[in-house]
């Protein structure tokens, strides 16, 4: 749940707070954000894009964040060359999520031997292993379980339920949502004459660097040796899955039901849409996107775009896609040619 501050803002102070400048009324006080279309009086509200001009035109708001080359007058006005990230700098000022007190519950389980850092908040009925380290200001939330020698940073916010394995390592500032398990057992097993699974040991760990996010219940497999690794800034939705010793690079995002096989390397700032299917031991370079549902099964140079399964680079993919609807024509029109070249055939006969 959201927290309102409850003191409200002058334009013009707000505009110094996001470092940009204002036009109208700058007295003009705001207690709160919202949209175009359900702001009040006192809210303060965003235009993204000019084919919301005319919602702009009839919002209730009291101000407005509107790109620079933009003009509006009814309302007070900041002008931003990031209206969008303006705003959100706004609602960081007005709201801020829930955040327990610091201390431990007395219904929570802390280890005798686990180190636990300066103002952390541990909820009810969290576990907390045999020589765990929290760093300064983490808040675990109540049913968060924390195996033995994991490792958890300052500043990282795990909510209800999630599990972290044994050895894990997690950076400074990550968020992991409800139901997100970290260092799993990776899904690895061998035919016994193709007659029984034989499980392959998972010994290998998890390394998450800072300021990731993790969304709700998705997976990240340990290694089965050596390291699964995300690295710094990477966003991750719900519902994905990594498998054991992936890598992912710095600033990635991964959208939700995205699943990705063992071993396979992302690069730095690659995006994945929703549903996308990696394989097993492919490198995706930097900068690549992945459309939504795309099948990859083999490694994708860095700066690419692609689509569809298997992966197309895009551009083929809706030309591809582009002559489908034809198809069925086409049919018609090479039955019709067949029936002509038979008739042809039996006639020079």
């Amino acid at each position: 749940m959201l927290e309102k501050k409850s003191v409200p803002i002058q334009v013009s102070a707000l505009a110094k707070l996001l470092d940009c400048p204002y036009k109208g009324k700058g007295t003009t006080l705001i207690s709160g954000v919202s949209n175009l279309i359900e702001a009040e009086k006192g809210d303060i509200v965003f235009l993204a894009h000019r084919k919301f001009r005319s919602q702009l035109e009839q919002t209730k708001a009291s101000a407005v964040i509107i790109p620079v080359d933009e003009t509006f007058d009814r309302i007070p006005v900041i002008k931003s060359d990031k209206p969008q990230l303006s705003f959100i700098k706004a609602v960081e000022y007005f709201f801020q999520p829930h955040r327990p007190a610091p201390g431990i519950h007395s219904q929570a389980y802390v280890s005798p031997t686990a180190i636990v850092g300066k103002d952390v908040s541990i909820g009810a009925f969290a576990f907390i292993g045999d020589d765990v380290e929290i760093g300064n200001r983490a808040v675990i939330f109540p049913f968060v379980a924390m195996y033995p020698r994991t490792k958890v940073g300052r500043d990282c916010i795990i909510h209800s339920h999630v599990s972290i394995r044994e050895e894990s390592f997690i950076g400074n500032k990550v968020i992991i949502h409800n139901g997100a398990v970290i260092g799993s057992d990776g899904f690895g097993y061998i035919q016994d004459n193709r007659k029984t699974h034989v499980k392959i040991p998972q010994k290998g760990i998890v390394v998450i660097q800072d300021n990731v996010e993790i969304g709700a219940n998705t997976t990240i497999d340990r290694a089965s040796l050596g390291k699964t690794i995300i690295r710094k800034g990477t966003k991750i939705d719900n519902l994905v899955q990594i498998a054991h010793n992936v890598e992912i690079g710095s600033d990635v995002i991964l959208v939700a039901q995205t699943g990705i096989a063992g071993s396979s390397k992302i690069g730095k700032k690659v995006i994945a849409g929703g549903q996308v299917g990696i394989a097993d031991h492919v490198e995706i370079g930097d900068n690549v996107i992945m459309a939504a549902k795309s099948g990859v099964t083999k490694s994708i140079p860095a700066n690419t775009m692609v689509a569809g399964y298997p992966h197309l680079d895009i551009r083929d993919w809706r030309k591809a896609w582009a002559s489908i609807p034809q198809l069925y024509d086409l049919l018609k029109e090479i039955k019709k040619l067949k029936k002509k070249i038979e008739k042809l055939e039996k006639t020079s006969k």
